[in-house]
Order: structure tokens, then C-alpha cells, then sequence
């Protein structure tokens, strides 16, 4: 720009049209609020996660049962009338008859103790299942909230650079504009440079809408607060983990843990089947009372289911039982090997990721701006036209816009792998 031109002749007409409209998508409680960080916006989804709220709920009432599921049943109180008669003198009469009697008594069924416990060990692994669900969903709300967060820093940066280009294109009107009033340029030339323009304000206008995407994505995920303006990122360029911590820690991705929980709890199903071969028994104490004229009396029982199939019946109910337990020690397995190999492919295509950013940065984009410059220095020189300088300014912004995409991909790499088990409130790499 000329430094004699006043500080508003510094900014042309269409670049001042478009800062009022940038200006205009900020929300306006991004101005009393402060950066959001990646961090920060974790930590508030997890917070605010209804769907967490639910699976905590599920583990306290799964904590409620297992108490309960280690109690005896409660004794049965019994009362009744035995022998009254119905017809003849003494018919419902209830003491002149000496075979009539009014009991009482207490029944209680004998649960043996390894039952018992087999029982509770089995609600327990209920806690376990419901606990190991929720870190599933944990680490997936996680994932989703940083690549959310991420995915709107990055489109903002895009925004940033499309702006800067923006600005300069415009600049470039001018200059054709004054050329073809001096008879050194070609009406062409001015619109060219309008077009070029034009082009840059329509990915303007497609990176805007996917900001809004990005921050209504994110919004879904921690409220209001998604509309504050977003701190600096984090380093990217540093990988989240490597193939050493995959494979010690695939124990602890929730899939894996998830799917252990569910081994076990067939394997504690398995142990109640085991404990149900031994049969339970009842005991019952009951007070008759009979008529004035007759004694009254005390009775006591016992009951005890006969197994009188156990093979047919109570055996294969426990080989069912171990073989759910081999069916989910084989889908546990499973889990860990597609989970490891999930991750390690994740890590290296973030490893490829990264590279290609590096060319980009490395090599692509500074012949890209060599060239840009190299044009326009011709173009002064009149030694080339304007559209050799339109074309090459759009070859360094694609080679910008490419980088920020590979920036995106990687960014989305990043939050996968960063989370694969749940954070707890550490800050991440």
C-alpha cells in the first residue's frame, strides 16, 4: 500500500465490506468471554454429558443390586385354618372339632453360601459393566469434542488466510483499474482481477459456513460456551502416543475393557449355574393352636427340591453358561487385535499426515509464493500480463488451503488417538 494515502484510503471499498461482515459472525458473547481452550471444552462436554450422567446412574443402582443380590430371601409368614368343618354340629366351628386347628408359623429358604456369594459377584460385575460403558462413551464424547474444537481453530485459520488473499486480490482491482485508465492494461485484466476476487469471496463465504458447522457441532456438545473465541492449539506436530504405549495400554481402550467386562460377567454367570447344582433348602416352623379341650401343638418341616434330572438340566444350563464365557473371552480377543490395529493405522496415517505437511510448508508453498512474486515483478516490469499473476496468486492459496486441509485430517488423527482412553483431567499432548 502507499504510505501518502490517510488510513482509510489504506483499506478499499470491498476489503472494508468485508471486515464489517467478518465482524458480523462474532458472536457477541465471545467478546465478555475468555479463550476457550481444547483442555477447557474436554472438560466442560464431560460436565454437561447427559449421556454420562445416565451411565453413572446405571453403576449406582447396579452398587444397590449387588448388595441385595448377596441376601438370603425373606422368611415367609404363614397363617391358616386347617380342618374346619362344614357341615353337621360343628360345622365352622373352630375349637369344638379337636382336628381343627389355627396356624401360624414362619417359613425360610436356605440359600446355600457359595450361591450366595456367586450371586453377588455377579450383580458386582454388573458395576464393572456399567462403569466400563461409561468410559466407552467418555472417550468417544472426548474424541468428538476435540475434533470439533479442532476443526473450528483450523477453519478460522483458513478464514484468516482467505481474508489475507482476499485483501491482497483486492488490491490488485486497483491496480488494474489505474493501469487501464492510464492505457497500461487491458479491460480484461480488470475483470480478471474482479473475478479473482469474486472467487476468493465465494470460499469465503464456504469457509464461514463451515465455522458455523464447527461451533454448532461443538455447541451440541458444551452449550453457550462454544461461541467464545478459541485459545491457541495445542502442538500438534508431536504424536499423542507411539506403537510402544498402543500396545501396553490396548487393555485400558474401553472397547477392550468393555468387552472384558462382559468375559467376566459370563464367567460370574457360569459360577451362579455352578452354585445352582447344589439345591436350596426350605425350613418351616409352624404354631397350631386347637380348641380349649384339646392340646395345641408345634410343627416343623423341611423341603428340598429333588435334582432328579441334574444332566439334563441343571449340567447344561452350566455348559451353556461356559460356553457364553468362551464366546466372550473370544469377541475380548477380537477387541484388542482390531482396536491395536485401528490405532496403529490411525498412527500412521497421522505420521503420513504430518509429512505431507511438512512438504507443503517445506517446499509447495514457498515456490508457490516465489513464484507469486516472480510474476507480479514481471508483471511490473511489463514483461507478463495480469493473468499470470492471478493464476499464480491461486496456485500459492491452493497450496495454503491444501496444507490446512492436511492440517484438518491431522488434526482429526490427533484427537483419535489422544483420546483412545478416556482423559481424567490431565491435559493432553
Amino acid at each position: 500500500m502507499h504510505a501518502s494515502l490517510s488510513p482509510l484510503r489504506r483499506l478499499c471499498p470491498s476489503a472494508i465490506r468485508l471486515a464489517v461482515v467478518a465482524a458480523a459472525f462474532i458472536p457477541i458473547t465471545a467478546w465478555s468471554q475468555g479463550p476457550l481452550s481444547l483442555a477447557a471444552a474436554v472438560r466442560m462436554a464431560a460436565e454437561q454429558s447427559r449421556l454420562l450422567a445416565a451411565g453413572q446412574a446405571q453403576a449406582q443402582a447396579a452398587g444397590e443390586l449387588a448388595v441385595a443380590a448377596g441376601q438370603r430371601p425373606d422368611p415367609v409368614l404363614k397363617a391358616g385354618i386347617t380342618n374346619l368343618p362344614i357341615d353337621g354340629g360343628e360345622r365352622f366351628s373352630l375349637t369344638r372339632d379337636f382336628m381343627t386347628m389355627r396356624s401360624v408359623g414362619v417359613m425360610q429358604e436356605w440359600t446355600n453360601d457359595d450361591k450366595l456369594r456367586a450371586r453377588a459377584a455377579r450383580a458386582e460385575r454388573e458395576i464393572d459393566l456399567a462403569r466400563a460403558g461409561r468410559e466407552q462413551a467418555l472417550a468417544a464424547l472426548q474424541r468428538e469434542t476435540a475434533a470439533a474444537w479442532l476443526e473450528r481453530r483450523l477453519y478460522e485459520q483458513m478464514r484468516e488466510l482467505v481474508a489475507q488473499q482476499r485483501a491482497e486480490a483486492a488490491l490488485q482491482i486497483d491496480a488494474a483499474e489505474s493501469a487501464y485508465r492510464t492505457g497500461r492494461g487491458s479491460q480484461a485484466d480488470v475483470f480478471a482481477a474482479r473475478s479473482s476476487v469474486a472467487r476468493i469471496d465465494d470460499r469465503a463465504r464456504e469457509v464461514e459456513a463451515q465455522i458455523e458447522t464447527a461451533t454448532a457441532r461443538l455447541s451440541r456438545l458444551i452449550g453457550q460456551a462454544a461461541e467464545s473465541p478459541l485459545d491457541d492449539m495445542p502442538d500438534l506436530a508431536r504424536a499423542p502416543t507411539d506403537e510402544a504405549l498402543l500396545a501396553a495400554g490396548i487393555d485400558r481402550q474401553p472397547l477392550v475393557a468393555l468387552a472384558a467386562s462382559q468375559e467376566a460377567a459370563a464367567l460370574a454367570d457360569a459360577d451362579v449355574a455352578r452354585a445352582a447344582r447344589r439345591a436350596d433348602w426350605s425350613v418351616e416352623l409352624m404354631f397350631s393352636q386347637r380348641g380349649p379341650a384339646y392340646s395345641n401343638m408345634v410343627s416343623v418341616g423341611v423341603s428340598v427340591p429333588l435334582q432328579i434330572d441334574r444332566a439334563g438340566r441343571q449340567d447344561r444350563e452350566l455348559a451353556a453358561r461356559l460356553a457364553q464365557a468362551d464366546q466372550m473371552k473370544a469377541q475380548r480377543e477380537d477387541a484388542a487385535r482390531s482396536a491395536l490395529a485401528d490405532a496403529r493405522v490411525a498412527l500412521r496415517q497421522w505420521q503420513s499426515r504430518r509429512q505431507r505437511i511438512a512438504l507443503h510448508g517445506d517446499t509447495l508453498i514457498p515456490l508457490a509464493a516465489e513464484r507469486t512474486r516472480a510474476a507480479l515483478t514481471a508483471y511490473r516490469g511489463g514483461g507478463a500480463n495480469l493473468a499470470a499473476v492471478l493464476e499464480a496468486r491461486a496456485a500459492e492459496l491452493d497450496a495454503r488451503m491444501d496444507r490446512l486441509k492436511l492440517e484438518m485430517e491431522a488434526a482429526a488423527l490427533w484427537a483419535q488417538l489422544a483420546y483412545l482412553v478416556p482423559s481424567q483431567g490431565e491435559t493432553r499432548p
